[in-house]
């Protein structure tokens, strides 16, 4: 647990906001800038109402006015109103079963640092332990959060088969030993809401991001809102039928998508153990066998997006993750997986293909925490620190 010294340049309150003006901090955020009038027409607040809230989150340093936008009749330009980005820093922290990524974000969530070491102990006390020792290194933030890819409800992981952690109370045990408000969720649910807010799904309604990597995962949005179902599980679409007659999957069947576009059950089938950059090559150099695997991942990987855009119809499909190369190598296989999947058009499916780093997804963490500290989720310092 961190020293008194530690906790007093760690910690930094959130003020007490009400329900309007978190939504009006929200449209802000997720839509800058904004004029006044525009706030008011999206939120359907009276003018009165939308002056009271802004005079006081511009007071508290949450809002600033920033240039002019002319208005389209005769008459006064619209002051805008933008998040001031500098009140607020976040600490976000993604772990693998290796290493421990960082990054600290203002509001908005634009970086402003960025570590990264291994994991010193997979044990749950040692992990908490070097959290808490890289938030020391920050001073001032306001809240912390964690991801990882594993089963996350109500702030305890309740299984992660990388770490090998089963019902590990990882908000908690952060909150304790920094100090400072911690949010903890699923890796790709935490990406999908953050590149939902402040990344290339901003605004959108509807909204499927797809990794893949050392595992398989699927996040949606649909009507503007994160789906999480009614037992706080996140999408899962890994074990989706591809062929019957396939190779083997860890969950006892043959041919699901995972079986096909797991790294590590990818690179099992291909001879000599390669690593997966010495595959790349294989399939680069015209080797028929790595050609086989990746172009049956390829096409695995487009009934996967078949299947999610047949289920939401999303505005766009957001695929991402470690082994993303698989698409650059066998994009043609994943647009005929698409083809044969998607019940519609095809060219229907907006498909984007970003490569983010680690450091994408630790930024993650740190939306995460604007989030729940914005709506209220982790508000307020932990029980029993009554420290003003």
């Amino acid at each position: 647990m961190t020293s008194e010294a530690a906790t007093r340049l760690t910690a930094s309150s959130w003020p007490t906001l009400s329900e309007v003006a978190r939504d009006v901090l929200l449209e802000v955020l997720i839509h800058s800038p904004l004029s006044r009038a525009e706030i008011a027409a999206r939120l359907r607040l009276s003018r009165p109402t939308l002056t009271r809230v802004t005079r006081s989150l511009v007071a508290q340093g949450l809002l600033v006015e920033g240039d002019t936008r002319p208005r389209a009749s005769a008459g006064r330009p619209s002051e805008m109103l933008h998040v001031r980005g500098a009140a607020h820093r976040f600490l976000g922290v993604k772990l693998t079963a290796e290493r421990l990524f960082a990054t600290v974000t203002d509001l908005t969530a634009t970086p402003v640092a960025t570590a990264e070491e291994p994991l010193r102990s997979t044990d749950p006390e040692g992990v908490v332990a070097q959290i808490a020792a890289v938030a020391r290194r920050f001073p001032g933030i306001t809240g912390i959060g964690v991801t990882l890819g594993g089963i996350v409800l109500d702030g305890v992981v309740a299984r992660d088969e990388f770490l090998r952690w089963t019902d590990v109370p990882l908000k908690a045990a952060v909150t304790g030993a920094t100090r400072v408000p911690t949010a903890v969720d699923n890796d790709v649910q935490a990406l999908t809401a953050a590149e939902h807010w402040f990344g290339p799904g901003a605004g959108l309604r509807s909204l499927a991001v797809i990794t893949v990597g050392a595992g398989v995962g699927t996040g949606l949005v649909v009507g503007g809102a994160l789906v999480a179902g009614s037992h706080g599980l996140p999408p899962h679409f890994s074990h989706t039928l591809v062929d019957a007659n396939g190779p083997q999957c860890g969950c006892g069947r043959r041919g699901c998508i995972s079986s096909y576009l797991m790294t590590h059950v990818l690179l099992r089938r291909l001879t000599g153990h390669p690593g997966y950059e010495e595959a790349l090559d294989r399939v680069r150099a015209g080797d028929p066998q790595a050609r086989q695997v990746f172009d049956e991942a390829g096409y695995a990987l487009g009934v996967l997006i078949g299947t999610v855009a047949n289920v939401i119809d999303p505005q766009k499909v957001l695929l991402t993750g470690d082994g993303l190369p698989l698409y650059e190598v066998s994009a043609p296989l994943v647009h005929d997986g698409i083809e044969d999947t998607y019940e519609d058009d095809p060219d229907l499916v907006e498909l984007d293909v970003r490569p983010f780093g680690f450091s994408e997804w630790a930024r993650s963490g740190a939306a995460l925490a604007i989030k729940e500290t914005i709506t209220g989720a982790i508000t307020g310092r932990p029980d029993g620190d009554r420290r003003r």
